[in-house]
C-alpha cells in the first residue's frame, strides 16, 4: 500500500500565525528555505518527515493535528451537495475537491451552506401554501444541521468543557453520583426522585430537581450531572457559544444543551481514566459501563470524543440510528462520512443489529475510497418504566479503521489481513459508485444509466 503524502498547508500556516513569526523566521526555525516552506504552506509540497520533527521538537507541536479529519469531511460533505442534478452531469473531480478542502476549507463551508440554504428553499417553495406569509421564511441554516456540523467539525472533542468536567469528577472522592448531589446542594437545590415519566425537571423557583425512578441508574447519574452542568458552569457553556457563532437563538440554545450533555459524559467517563481503562480492557463496551456506571451507547459515545491533543485515543465513528434507518445520532473522528441527506448504506450492519437483540454484531467494510473499518454494532432499549410507556429502540454503531482493530476485543479472531472478509459499504446511494451492488435503492446522481428492456439483472438498469 502506498504511503500517503502529508499536505497541511492550512495547518501549517494556523500555527504560524498563532506564534506571531514571519515566514522567514518559521522556516529559520524549521530548517527549511523561504521558498520551501511557502510552497508547503500553499499545498505545492507535502509536508517532509524533517519538518515534521522540528514541529515537534521546536515547537512542541501535537504532530497529530497535521493529520485533521476536516479535508476529508469537507470533501465528503462536497461529493454529496454536488451530486445535486443542479450542478449537472459534470462536477468537478475528486482531486478538485480536495484542493479546496485543503486550500480554501472556508470557502468550502461557504459553499456547503449556500447549498444548503438553497436546498431548504427549494423545500418552502415545494409547500408554498404555508410558507407565503411567514416572517421567518428566510434563508439560514437549520438550528439542529448547525449544531451538528459545530460538533461535527470539532472532532466531537470540546477541551475546555472536557478537562472542566474531568476536573469535577476527580476532585472529590466520593461516588460522582453523591459528588453531583453535594455540588446541587451547594447552590441550595434539593434532589427529589418521582414515579413520573419525565425524566429531568428542574424548578428554579423552588430549587428542587426532580428525577425520574423510572429512570435507569445510570440516566439518573447523567442527569443529575447535566444539572450541574447548567448551574455550575454557566460561563464556561456560554463562552464557549460565544466562540461558536451560531446564526440563531434556537441554534444556540440547542448547542448549550449539547455542551451540558458533553460536560455530563466528561464527567461520568473522566478523560485520562477512561482513556487507560478503554486501553486496558481492548475498549469492551460492557467492561467499560460497568466500571464507569455508564450505559453501553454513554460508553460509545464517549470512545468517540477522545481526541485530546497529546493524548488521543483510537479515532472512532459513533452513531445512532432508530427501527426507521433515520440517523439520530452522528460523531466521527475518522474519515468515515454520514449522509447528510437521506438514509445511510443499508449495507452497514448497524441496520442488522435489530434482528438480533442483544448480540453484538461485527463487520469488516471498506467504503468507496478504499478505505477499510472495523464496524461494532448492538440494539440499545429505552423502556418507558410502565406497562403503558412507550419503548424507544435504537441501534448504535462504532467502528475505526482497521489498522486499530488489534487494540479491540472484538476484532480477535476475524480474518482483517484478506481482502474478500470486507463487505462493501457506501455513504448513500445516491452518491455511491458502485454500478452492481444489489441493495441500491437509487441510481446515482453522476452516472448515466442505460436501460435495456430485453435484459433485467439485480437492478432493471445499468449504470455506466
Amino acid at each position: 500500500m502506498a504511503i500517503q503524502k502529508l499536505y497541511a498547508g492550512v495547518k501549517l500556516r494556523e500555527l504560524r500565525g498563532r506564534l506571531g513569526l514571519t515566514q522567514k523566521a518559521f522556516a529559520d526555525k524549521l530548517g527549511v528555505s523561504l521558498p520551501y516552506l511557502n510552497q508547503m504552506e500553499n499545498n505545492n509540497r507535502p509536508v517532509s518527515t524533517a519538518v515534521v520533527l522540528g514541529l515537534a521538537q521546536e515547537f512542541g507541536f501535537d504532530v497529530t493535528e497535521l493529520q485533521s479529519g476536516d479535508e476529508a469531511r469537507l470533501v465528503g460533505d462536497m461529493r454529496e451537495a454536488l451530486a445535486d442534478p443542479l450542478f449537472g452531469d459534470t462536477p468537478p473531480g475528486l482531486a478538485d475537491l480536495r484542493l479546496a478542502a485543503s486550500n480554501a476549507p472556508a470557502l468550502a463551508r461557504a459553499f456547503l451552506d449556500l447549498h444548503r440554504a438553497y436546498r431548504q428553499t427549494h423545500e418552502r417553495l415545494a409547500s408554498l401554501d404555508e410558507a407565503l406569509g411567514r416572517e421567518d421564511a428566510r434563508l439560514q441554516p437549520s438550528p439542529w444541521e448547525e449544531v451538528r456540523d459545530f460538533f461535527h467539525y470539532c472532532d466531537n472533542y470540546i477541551d475546555a468543557v472536557d478537562r472542566t468536567a474531568e476536573r469535577f469528577a476527580t476532585q472529590s472522592p466520593a461516588t460522582i453520583r453523591d459528588a453531583a448531589i453535594a455540588a446541587l446542594g451547594t447552590r441550595g437545590v434539593a434532589v427529589r426522585f418521582a414515579d413520573t415519566d419525565v425524566t429531568r425537571h428542574y424548578d428554579p423557583e423552588a430549587k428542587i430537581l426532580t428525577l425520574s425512578r423510572r429512570s435507569a441508574e445510570q440516566t439518573r447519574t447523567f442527569q443529575l450531572l447535566l444539572q450541574v452542568a447548567f448551574l455550575t458552569q454557566d460561563k464556561l457553556l456560554e463562552a464557549t457559544l460565544d466562540l461558536a457563532r451560531f446564526h440563531s437563538p434556537e441554534a444556540r440554545a440547542i448547542a448549550k444543551v449539547g455542551l451540558a450533555n458533553y460536560f455530563a459524559g466528561a464527567a461520568l467517563m473522566p478523560y485520562e481514566r477512561f482513556l487507560t481503562a478503554a486501553q486496558e480492557t481492548r475498549h469492551d463496551l460492557e467492561r467499560l459501563a460497568d466500571r464507569f456506571g455508564a450505559s453501553l451507547e454513554q460508553v460509545a459515545h464517549r470512545l468517540s470524543t477522545l481526541q485530546r491533543p497529546g493524548a488521543k485515543g483510537i479515532p472512532f465513528f459513533f452513531v445512532r440510528v432508530d427501527p426507521a434507518g433515520t440517523i439520530t445520532k452522528r460523531h466521527s473522528a475518522t474519515t468515515l462520512q454520514f449522509a447528510r441527506y437521506g438514509g445511510a448504506c443499508p449495507l452497514w450492519n448497524v441496520h442488522r443489529a435489530f434482528e438480533t437483540p442483544g448480540r453484538f454484531l461485527r463487520q469488516l467494510a471498506e467504503t468507496p475510497d478504499g478505505v477499510r473499518y472495523f464496524c461494532l454494532a448492538r440494539d440499545v432499549t429505552k423502556s418507558g418504566g410502565a406497562f403503558d410507556a412507550p419503548t424507544r429502540r435504537y441501534a448504535i454503531g462504532l467502528g475505526c479503521e482497521v489498522r486499530h482493530a488489534p487494540a479491540l476485543v472484538y476484532a480477535d479472531h476475524m480474518d482483517v489481513d484478506t481482502p474478500e472478509a470486507f463487505e462493501p459499504i457506501g455513504i448513500s446511494c445516491r452518491i455511491c459508485e458502485r454500478r452492481d451492488c444489489h441493495q441500491r435503492a437509487v441510481p446515482p446522481l453522476e452516472r448515466r444509466l442505460k436501460v435495456d428492456p430485453d435484459h433485467r439483472g439485480v437492478l432493471p438498469y445499468q449504470v455506466d
